[in-house]
């Protein structure tokens, strides 16, 4: 499947999170998505300009064109991991890891917010706290790179011969 043709495709199945998508399918997609918001990047600074306290450029036609291809992009890595004969939710681990880190740290704060309410010495909680939290931090870091080096390997397997549990295999 040339550039163009997976371009089409994927947007043609917007929506579309059953089936199986070859991995040129996929990649060409990839690269169609990370080239435009390189382009639409460049366009930003140009004609919106930069902050000039920030040195960052404003952002407008980048964002709106990420979130309208976020969907077809998970939808076409799902069928991708159909391909290799893999579940579509396991695209969803690395985004449940950090829902799940953004959890733990309210959680967290929340915590030691109440034991230092009750605590004779409330500074000598933050040590203990600074230690967990960094810990905690590190740990769900070393995560996140394994799951997403994952993902990255599991999206560029070969497609399973003939037909799996997904659909038949695309030509």
């Amino acid at each position: 499947m040339g550039f163009v043709e997976a371009i089409k495709t994927c947007i043609s199945k917007y929506f579309v999170f059953s089936g199986r998508a070859v991995r040129s399918e996929y990649w060409w997609f990839v690269l169609f998505v990370i080239v435009v918001s390189i382009v639409l990047a460049f366009i930003d600074a140009s004609v919106f300009g930069m902050n000039p306290e920030t040195g960052e450029s404003s952002q407008v036609l980048t964002p709106i064109f990420q979130l309208a291809v976020v969907v077809p992009m998970l939808a076409a890595g799902w069928r991708r991991l159909h391909d290799t004969g893999r579940p579509g939710w396991y695209l969803l681990l690395p985004a449940a890891l950090s829902i799940v880190t953004m959890f733990m740290l309210f959680s967290g704060v929340a915590v030691f917010s109440v034991l230092e309410q009750g605590a004779d010495n409330p500074d000598a909680l933050r040590g203990p706290a600074a230690l967990l939290g960094v810990t905690g931090l590190m740990v769900v870091w070393v995560l996140q790179l394994i799951l997403s080096v994952l993902m990255i390997w599991w999206l560029s397997r070969p497609s399973q011969e003939g037909a799996n549990e997904y659909g038949p295999a695309v030509a």
